[in-house]
């Protein structure tokens, strides 16, 4: 909005020149969403509390810490961090940005399937709400429609094709194939990041450190000089994209401000949805699905801990793991919930680092 409005008067004042660049917005997005959390933070949660007299429903077969540290905690913090992240995109982004507004629609969406799921929890106080099909229907249906958007927003040559990390002009055609990985690439990421928000702080800080590459991609791939240096495919508009990731990452920050351990507001299914799909429709708009994988790596193993103990489990009638997801597993082995959640964080910086040496190595 700010950019529609202020980039047409510099001419007259030309201080507003600096409107234009990408590099400013991202960080009016980060700063403006960051503040909006903070301020509007302590208020929202006082109301979710008064709306939410027993907090999020405890699952009774978890961990039994938790039974004890985090009952009474208010979910559907997800709102927050939905509401800011949505005000600052539409503040700081051309509002005619064809890659804005599919989106937002998947994070809007997602984020309105994980409020509907947290709030049959809290109505019938159990840690049950939507069932699994439902929520995969819904997610389908907005997923589809958001990529059939991007296909139609994609050049020719990437229309139906899959770069692959590492190797420069690469491409992987898939026809009309393309549209069932794109479905799990975005539906895939949304429920990998609700998968492993289960611990304090676990689940926001590696989406902001994959929304930190993903700005960059963004921003080099919607940028035709950056893309033919460092020979990744060139995705004009998408560079819009980075000032979106800089919303993410600011209202992640201020989530985390209240959210840190000893949590005083879990995201619940309303932002672990919505900011999966947000990455994975980032990554399919940009054309680096792949390196999603890899950057999101953490998000994809406590997906496949949970993958392997169920078909272990109806295979052989035993358990892999003590308890999935994998942070699960390792509290059940006695580590203490800061050490799981730090080193988790560190495990996704080194894969972000990984992920970011494709945009050279080639």
């Amino acid at each position: 909005m700010l950019p529609d409005l202020l980039v047409p008067l510099s001419d007259q004042i030309s201080a507003l020149n600096i409107f234009r660049y990408l590099t400013f917005r991202t960080g009016g997005a980060v700063m403006t969403a960051l503040l909006l959390s903070l301020v509007i933070g302590p208020a929202f949660i006082r109301w979710l509390k008064s709306h939410q007299a027993e907090g999020q429903p405890i699952r009774q077969d978890g961990p039994e810490s938790h039974i004890l540290t985090k009952a009474g905690t208010p979910t559907m913090g997800g709102l927050l961090i939905l509401g800011c992240f949505t005000i600052s995109t539409l503040l700081w982004v051309p509002l005619g940005n064809a890659y804005l507004w599919p989106v937002l629609i998947v994070a809007i969406g997602f984020g309105a399937i994980g409020g509907m799921d947290d709030w049959l929890k809290l109505k019938r106080k159990t840690s049950a709400g939507l069932r699994s099909y439902q929520k995969l229907v819904l997610q389908l249906v907005i997923a589809l429609t958001t990529i059939i958007l991007l296909i139609e927003l994609s050049p020719d040559e990437l229309r139906y094709g899959i770069a692959v990390p590492f190797f420069k002009d690469t491409l992987i055609y898939l026809s009309y194939f393309y549209v069932p990985f794109a479905l799990i690439v975005i539906v895939g990421a949304s429920n990998a990041v609700n998968l492993t928000d289960g611990l304090d702080g676990l689940a926001i800080v590696p989406v902001m450190i994959a929304a930190g590459v993903f700005a960059l991609i963004a921003y080099l791939s919607g940028n035709a000089n950056f893309a033919d240096y460092l020979q990744i495919h060139y995705v004009a508009g998408t560079g819009e994209l980075a000032v979106l990731c800089g919303a993410l990452i600011g209202a992640g920050l201020g989530f985390l401000w209240f959210n840190a351990p000893p949590a005083r507001v879990f995201m619940g299914d309303t932002g672990s949805l919505a900011l999966g799909g947000a990455l994975g429709a980032i990554s399919v708009a940009t054309r680096h699905e792949l390196v999603l994988a890899i950057t999101g790596g953490l998000f994809v193993l406590e997906t496949v801990s949970v993958i392997l103990q169920v078909a272990s489990f109806k295979l052989t009638g035993k358990r892999i793991f003590l308890m999935a997801p994998l942070h699960h597993h390792f509290e059940k082995k006695g580590w203490a919930e800061p050490t799981i959640v730090i080193r988790f964080w560190i495990i996704s910086v080194i894969l972000a680092l990984i992920a970011l040496s494709t945009l050279k190595l080639r």
